[in-house]
């Protein structure tokens, strides 16, 4: 081998796996000083796809949890709302109860009716100011909330937590206008005048249509004096045959002038005219449903009012039954997202953290290759000093 001094080729092959050796110093320092085996694209390309993709659907799981989460403070705050509704249901359910006995006289029932008022009143405030970020839950503006809770736009990823049945405001509604369970008849007179009405002999009325129990009942009124609605309903309620089986109240407009009755059955069906061509009412129509919700006035409308509560009382039931149903399946959501995250997080650490001590191996490897390459690229380059000796 000749002896140059322009090209060094051991020095070039020391520069050369010296500069190796460095840049894998360098990227070792790298991921040990951030922890990451891919710090870029170029460490592993495909790595880096899957890790993101990963990434993503942790971070989305991460929220949907929280998502969840605030499902379950919704359910809180609209169940611990009805809780007190229920209380309120229950009282005024007491209340008809109560007024279900005629030992009450007319200052008792007007006591009953002033509280149960004011409960449906609290009703309509808890249905106005229930609500959770500023969204009502009571009141029916939101029959159903829908909550992510998954990491993609699957439908599978959402929750619908219905809250039609907790619909309080309607609840209060129907309790203070609503019909009662089994509604009266409101008969119309065609004409008003006295001369009108107290010519009206007798009425027939049916109760039960079309069923096993369906029962008529006639009134002759002949022999009564009858010059106005409310001498008419008297007439009525005193017929003792009737007032078993019925209960007549005056419907008056607003200037107290007789327009009707109303008639209600005392076994909760529906009432029909009964009367035949031979009846002389042909002064009366069958009109509409009586409006006027729960009624304490009589034991008849007392057990009519206690019938409506219990089906409301129900209804609530139903509500905070659903709701429960819907936290339970929120918890259940929220252990397996947490499950899955886990497993997810612990994929893409594999793919994108670095093993410390199988990265400090490399480093230790590197570092020694680059302190020996460093004093061998030294020796390389004193190696051409050899030619001096020729040229004394």
């Amino acid at each position: 081998m000749g002896m140059q001094i322009n090209t060094n080729i051991a020095a070039n092959n020391s520069y050369r796996n010296l500069a190796n050796t460095q840049n894998d110093l360098s990227k070792s320092l790298e991921k040990l000083s951030s922890g990451l085996r891919i710090n870029r694209a170029a460490d592993d390309a495909a790595g880096l796809a899957i890790s993101e993709g990963l990434r993503s659907q942790v971070g989305g799981l991460t929220v949907a949890a929280r998502n969840a989460q605030d499902g379950i403070s919704v359910i809180q705050t609209a169940e611990g709302a009805l809780t007190e509704v229920h209380s309120i249901l229950q009282r005024m359910r007491d209340l008809a109860v109560q007024a279900g006995n005629d030992s009450n006289n007319t200052e008792s029932r007007k006591a009953i009716t002033t509280e149960a008022t004011a409960l449906n009143d609290e009703l309509t405030r808890i249905s106005q100011t229930t609500n959770f970020n500023g969204i009502q839950l009571l009141d029916g503006s939101k029959p159903s909330l829908s909550f992510q809770v998954g990491a993609d736009g699957s439908n599978s990823s959402q929750i619908a937590v219905s809250l039609t049945g907790a619909d309080v405001k309607s609840i209060a509604a129907d309790l203070k206008n609503g019909t009662l369970a089994a509604v009266g008849t409101q008969f119309d007179f065609t004409a008003t005048t006295g001369a009108a009405i107290g010519a009206m002999a007798d009425f027939s009325f049916a109760s039960g249509v079309g069923t096993s129990v369906e029962k008529t009942v006639t009134v002759d009124l002949s022999a009564a004096t009858i010059t106005n609605g409310d001498d008419l309903v008297a007439a009525l309620n005193a017929d003792k045959n009737f007032s078993d089986n019925f209960t007549a109240t005056v419907v008056k407009d607003t200037n107290g002038v007789a327009t009707g009755f109303n008639v209600r059955a005392k076994d909760g069906s529906t009432v029909d005219d009964a009367t035949s061509t031979a009846d002389n009412v042909g002064t009366i129509t069958a009109g509409a449903a009586v409006l006027g919700g729960l009624d304490f006035s009589s034991a008849a409308a007392a057990k009519l009012s206690i019938d409506k509560l219990d089906a409301q009382i129900t209804k609530i039931s139903t509500a905070r039954a659903d709701l429960g149903a819907s936290q339970n399946r929120f918890e259940s959501t929220i252990k397996s997202l947490n499950v899955s995250k886990e497993n997810l997080t612990a994929a893409e650490s594999r793919i994108r953290d670095t093993d410390m001590a199988e990265e400090m191996v490399k480093f230790t490897r590197a570092n020694i290759l680059s302190q020996a390459g460093t004093a061998m690229l030294a020796q390389a380059n004193q190696s051409n000093q050899g030619v001096l000796q020729l040229l004394r």
